[in-house]
């Protein structure tokens, strides 16, 4: 699977956030909560939901499945006025990304990603945002889903 290389520009969020680990994995609740309250969002650049992880600089050095850390879910918004109550705002950063396309909800694609195509591949790992979009072909649980997985990388022996 080799994916494509985009540089994103910044974008404006608007949504819910949960303190999670993979053992300890709230993101079911997260989605509960945030789905219900989106249409609260008056001011959406399309329908499609980013759901963003935000990682500690050695989440990946170290790695632990009990490592907490931040995850959003998300609506791309034209600006930050009028925010629902009980929801934020986050500035995804823009940067250069690789983007997987999943098909399904094989979950193996991450191991791929981080163990694989990174250590082969001219880029290391950036310290920003990770996040996947789920565009109009995203179905929870049904095998034909599609999702876009958009990793921050770096060029290898890059300075930023």
């Amino acid at each position: 699977m080799i994916p494509r290389i985009e540089i994103l520009s910044k974008k404006k969020l608007i949504g819910k956030r949960i303190k999670t680990s993979l053992t300890d994995n709230k993101t079911h609740e997260l989605w509960r909560s945030f789905m219900p309250k989106r249409a609260e969002i008056i001011n959406p650049i399309s329908s499609d939901l980013f759901a963003v992880q935000v990682y500690e600089p050695n989440y990946f050095e170290a790695f632990n499945p009990n490592t907490v850390f931040e995850k959003w879910a998300t609506l791309e918004v034209t600006d930050f006025d009028n925010m629902p109550a009980e929801m934020e705002s986050f500035l995804l950063s823009g940067g250069l990304y690789a983007v997987f396309e999943l098909k399904g909800h094989d979950i193996a694609i991450f191991d791929y990603i981080f163990r694989t195509w990174i250590p082969n591949s001219k880029y290391d790992l950036d310290h920003r945002p990770h996040f996947e979009i789920l565009g109009a072909k995203y179905k929870k649980d049904d095998p034909n889903s599609e999702e876009e997985i958009w990793v921050p990388i770096k060029e290898k022996n890059s300075l930023k």
